[in-house]
């Protein structure tokens, strides 16, 4: 079973945040820092984002509008059914963290690499994977302010201004300014990555600080905790099953029905984890709590299950082809000579 590194940064750095929280002076410094990063991270995305590619994928729209279908329609109609589990399996900061789940676009480079593994259709999980992506920029923030912002979830029209100015308006100067920079960020892309989950780990640290700041992490008990991740898993099995088969009803051919299954059952921690520092403030740690579960098991799943697409395929190549037989018809004759 695969267990991403990254996780286990991760997990070290919410260590690191129980161990030595930020607090006075240090916690507003490393506000500003986060809020910087999470500005610096969507202007990277947008300087990434080749809006050529993008439009060329549109050619094949189908599936696009399936998967963004699954992402943001789907998803958040499960979110919304989980609510009958609060207060008997859920209290209602773990649900505000998964309904906010539900909401967050899919991920690019790990559906990417299971639809490869799975032999699936590669630039059709990419453009899927980059759509998503920037339609959630919009999206995310506008289905929190309907679904969130009436539940107490710390959102609320100052949330959707900063949602604005932290996330979108970096985005739009990353694209505008793309034709300049867009050489620059492609060369040094392995250096710029590092940064990208260097400030992922600056948000987690300063979310989990202000957590523990505030004593929040009594609110969450071992068997809650248990509660969350089979909640969970039911959700990703419901989504895994019905972009596999749904797709298979709307006549994709196997390899698109592969990129369907990887993009539209997952969800983007890298994109989530900003969006929570900005949308849920000091109410933040236990809001990405349930996105960090679903995103190392939908890893450990989706590993699994691209494998075995990944042998089906390999089975279909080398299966023996049915030979065809010809009747042959023995005459008799007569032999002159």
């Amino acid at each position: 079973m695969p267990i991403d590194p990254y996780i286990l940064l991760l997990l070290g750095t919410v260590g690191l945040a129980a161990l030595f929280p930020a607090r006075g002076p240090a916690a507003d410094v490393a506000s500003g820092a986060s809020t910087a990063a999470v500005a610096l991270l969507f202007f990277l995305y947008g300087a990434r984002l080749s809006t050529r590619e993008a439009l060329d994928g549109l050619r094949h729209w189908r599936l696009h509008v399936t998967v963004l279908a699954c992402t943001f329609l789907v998803f958040p109609l499960l979110g919304l059914a989980a609510r009958g589990l609060v207060p008997v399996i859920l209290t209602h900061p773990l649900y505000q963290g998964l309904l906010f789940l539900t909401l967050v676009p899919s991920t690019v480079q790990s559906s990417i690499a299971f639809t490869s593994m799975a032999r699936g259709n590669v630039p059709a999980a990419i453009c899927a994977g980059s759509f998503s992506s920037l339609v959630g920029i919009v999206a995310t923030p506008l289905l929190a302010a309907s679904l969130l912002g009436g539940n107490g979830g710390g959102f609320s029209a100052d949330s959707l201004l900063k949602i604005v100015l932290h996330l979108l308006v970096p985005f739009l100067a990353g694209q505008l300014l793309r034709r300049w920079i867009g050489g620059f960020v492609a060369r040094h892309k392995q250096v710029l990555g590092l940064v990208d989950r260097g400030s992922i780990l600056l948000v987690v640290y300063t979310a989990f600080s202000v957590g523990m700041v505030q004593g929040i992490w009594h609110q969450v008990s071992p068997a809650r905790l248990g509660g969350l991740v089979v909640v969970e898993a039911v959700i990703l099995a419901v989504m895994l099953l019905l972009t596999w088969y749904g797709g298979k009803a709307l006549r994709f051919g196997r390899a698109d029905r592969i990129a369907i299954q990887f993009a539209g059952s997952k969800k983007s921690l890298a994109a989530g984890l900003p969006m929570a520092s900005v949308l849920f403030g000091a109410q933040a740690a236990l809001a990405v709590l349930p996105l960090m579960l679903f995103h190392q098991m939908q890893l450990i799943v989706c590993a699994v299950i691209a494998k075995r697409r990944a042998r089906e395929a390999a089975a279909e190549v080398t299966a023996p082809q049915p030979v065809a037989t010809t009747r042959t018809v023995v005459g008799t004759g007569t032999r002159s000579g």
